[in-house]
């Protein structure tokens, strides 16, 4: 019988919000002891009155939060599992206590074989080495010898295309470059087990689709993968298994489409309006640029062959050129039904924007049949992406008259219903077909 590559038993994460006697690296602790000492200075001249030096802040620090409660599962070898939920379900915290970065406070979890990691932009580089010399730091980190890494070398630089920077400081590199390469060291190294967090949304849409390759790849060679992301699609179609995480907790573990429908069922909210600028679902790195989002119907109910109108408000504290605003609809799966863009459809966007404004789209007639969908909301400018948010919004999508056909339509026949015209040619001087 197959042993599990990866098992958590009861894992558990607990944090005192507020405390400062306890932190998980380095980096933490000096960030508190510059930001204790700033305070100190600070409040030197009204000790006697401040709160900080009564005793009451130090009561109220105090208070518990557990990132991660009662976690259990296995993960055999070659599996890759999706992890999915909103953010602050704990997603990131739990990839972290597997990577060892920061200890649990209750419960074990038990990895066998080589784990790389990629959970955040920079994560394992050193911002003063080159690109040439992180690589080797890391493999030598991960154990691989000299020789093994230069067998890979190239293929690394190959994939990442930053082989005119490779040997330029890190510290300088865009986001984009950093997480290309970050993400090409640890897919290419031979992990046997690699964790990603949602990095992958720093890069541009070919970059991404490549990354998502290379991991279906990485599964086919037998090794295993653990996927945090918010791109239900993704998950979808490189996941067997998901699992759900709600306030620290797993909600519910098993076959990656049903977890898919009930996190989008979790989260279902039929609303004709959302204001977009602490969304829980942006991704990680981006400012709020899109801030508003509405639809153009009552109770969040579409109907389909009826237009729909969708209005999108912006708020550019800096010039944008070239903007193109991209809006995607998904089922209850994830799955992408279609995705409309600006630039591509008949639009009167200016080539720049700035300030704060609003796009409005338009479809005269909705395809899609009765069910529940999302839509996700993307900004781009050529070559960057510059907002991103999934699960928007939700609606449904209803008959308005029951009158396309006199049968139950399956949602196995598809999502989108097409008017057609069938005609019978019944010509005499065709030969018969035998």
């Amino acid at each position: 019988m197959a042993k599990p590559i990866i098992q958590v038993k009861a894992l558990g994460k607990k944090y005192k919000i507020g405390a400062t006697l306890r932190h998980d690296t380095l980096r933490d602790y000096l960030a508190h002891y510059i930001k204790s000492y700033g305070c100190s200075l600070k409040n030197k001249n009204n000790f006697r009155n401040s709160e900080k030096y009564t005793g009451l802040s130090s009561l109220k620090a105090k208070r518990e939060f557990w990132a991660l409660k009662d976690i259990s599962f296995e993960v055999m070898q070659g599996e890759i599992i999706g992890i999915i939920g909103l953010n602050g379900a704990g997603k990131s915290t739990l990839l972290k206590v597997l990577s060892q970065i920061t200890e649990p406070t209750e419960g074990e979890s038990r990895i066998y074989g080589r784990v790389a990691s990629l959970l955040e932009v920079g994560t394992g580089f050193h911002p003063e080495l080159t690109g040439r010399e992180n690589i080797f730091l890391n493999g030598a980190i991960m154990g691989m010898t000299r020789a093994e890494i230069k067998k890979k070398f190239d293929e690394i630089v190959d994939f990442s295309g930053v082989e005119e920077f490779i040997d330029t400081p890190v510290k300088r590199y865009s986001s984009g470059m950093y997480v290309r390469l970050a993400f090409a060291v640890a897919a290419h190294l031979e992990p046997e087990i690699l964790l990603v967090d949602e990095v992958l949304a720093v890069g541009d849409a070919a970059f991404q689709k490549k990354c998502l390759g290379k991991m279906g790849n990485v599964v086919k060679e037998g090794r295993t993968v653990l996927f945090v992301s918010h791109n239900m699609g993704a998950v979808s179609s490189l996941c067997k298994r998901g699992i759900l995480l709600s306030k620290g907790r797993i909600k519910t573990i098993g076959e990656v489409n049903n977890t898919i429908a009930t996190y989008m069922q979790g989260t279902e909210k039929l609303s004709a309006s959302e204001n977009l600028i602490n969304h829980p679902n942006r991704a990680k790195g981006f400012r709020p640029l899109l801030t508003k989002f509405s639809m153009g119907i009552n109770n969040g109910i579409a109907y389909y062959g009826k237009p729909l109108e969708v209005k999108i408000s912006y708020s550019f504290d800096q010039k944008i050129a070239v903007p193109q605003f991209v809006m995607s609809f998904h089922n209850d799966c994830g799955v992408k039904v279609f995705t409309l863009f600006s630039d591509y459809q008949p639009n009167n966007i200016p080539n720049s924007l700035q300030g704060i404004g609003e796009v409005v789209c338009k479809i005269e007639s909705l395809p899609l049949l009765p069910g529940s969908y999302s839509v996700s909301l993307r900004l781009w400018q050529p070559g960057q992406k510059l907002d991103d948010i999934e699960n928007v919004a939700r609606f449904r999508v209803e008959w308005l008259e029951r009158d396309i056909g006199q049968f139950n339509w399956d949602s196995s026949l598809g999502v989108v219903y097409v008017n057609a015209y069938w005609q019978l040619h019944n010509d005499s001087t065709m030969a018969p077909i035998y």
